[in-house]
């Protein structure tokens, strides 16, 4: 359970370019069940929208699986994941990878086949967790859980494509977009995730990747209930979708665990999250950056979380940075994308 000690974790981090990279789903997919199941693995616009990202130079990217379909197919997944992690790493691109996640702003349970079609209007409508919150609750269903982490992470321990394992996206966040909440008779979730995150740290590293593990806090009461997270990576990664003074605050109370930092979700435009501010520091700080989204599409993501509705006046979108044909919401953003990976291709050298 013990996670890399601190000068091979710094060792590594020397060794990555200042990382640079985009949360990604094919804009044809409304939630990973649909990026991953055999029927709706889109390989051709995922080729396509990867092209697009080398254009700019970006040298990573997270995406997130999706338990059930490996429990329905566990080697038509790991083949998929390998010709995804192909098409990324042809590009310049390295994946980091997310087994488990809480978000389910549908509200539903994840399920297989075809996937119901966007809300319109509804910031992604879509999301399913994985492996679901009601297995994430159920102590009885973590054997299988135990089986998909170790057999994923046994396959591509030492795969150089991957950067590293986000074993697990927001333990705990039980919102939901579509529909009111509801209070659930086994009570909160979070107890329940973060057991299960830490228990995935522990059958990760059985099978002893060669690539790092981490867990990101994300919450707005991290330092109490997701500080185990941080004491559990090797990196300390976070999410942080705030303007640039709350960020340094964060980032600067991270900095006591002495451990190289990534924050792997930010850019939300409406509430101060911009690449014209916070790109300049991520570079400076030396803090990877993975910002969502990438093509905007069926998640419908660059439309502000519900009760937001306010932060999308005059067009704003909340989050990507394509239109479904490559063509950028925002030219000068774009650029000033371009010329950070142009400098940390050429710090790289």
């Amino acid at each position: 359970m013990e996670p890399w000690p601190i000068p091979r974790i710094d060792e590594w981090y020397r060794r990555q370019p200042w990382i640079v990279g985009f949360n990604y789903l094919p804009r044809t997919a409304v939630n990973w069940t649909e990026q991953w199941q055999a029927e709706s693995f889109d390989l051709a616009t995922i080729e396509e929208e990867l092209g697009w990202a080398e254009r700019i130079g970006f040298n990573a990217l997270r995406t997130n699986l999706q338990f059930l379909v490996w429990h329905d197919d566990a080697a038509g997944l790991r083949a998929r994941l390998d010709r995804f992690l192909g098409a990324a790493a042809r590009r310049g691109m390295r994946t980091l990878l997310c087994p488990f996640d809480d978000c389910a702003f549908s509200g539903r349970e994840p399920y297989l086949g075809p996937q119901d079609a966007p809300v319109p209007g509804v910031h992604n409508s879509g999301g399913a967790a994985s492996p679901g919150r009601e297995r994430v609750r159920d102590r009885a269903a973590w054997p299988e859980l135990e089986r998909y982490v170790r057999d994923v992470v046994s396959h591509f321990r030492d795969d150089g494509r991957l950067l590293g394992w986000d074993l697990y996206n927001e333990p705990g966040n039980e919102m939901v977009f579509t529909r009111p909440p509801e209070r659930h008779p086994g009570g909160p979730l979070a107890p329940h995730s973060l057991a299960l995150a830490e228990a995935s740290f522990g059958w990760a590293r059985a099978e002893r990747p060669s690539q790092p593990l981490t867990s990101g806090i994300w919450g707005p009461k991290w330092r109490e209930r997701e500080t185990r997270l941080v004491e559990l990576s090797d990196f300390v990664s976070f999410h942080d979708y705030l303007p640039l003074e709350p960020l340094a605050a964060k980032v600067q109370a991270l900095r006591a665990a002495g451990r190289p930092l990534v924050c792997t979700e930010w850019l939300a435009r409406g509430l101060g999250s911009r690449a014209e501010t916070h790109l300049p520091y991520f570079e400076r700080e030396r803090i990877g950056c993975f910002h969502w989204g990438w093509v905007n599409g069926r998640t419908q993501t660059h439309l502000p979380w519900p009760g937001l509705e306010a932060l999308a006046k005059g067009g704003l979108w909340h989050h990507d940075l394509l239109h479904p044909d490559g063509s950028p919401y925002d030219a000068a953003e774009i650029e000033r994308f371009r010329a950070a990976c142009a400098r940390a291709r050429a710090a790289a050298r």
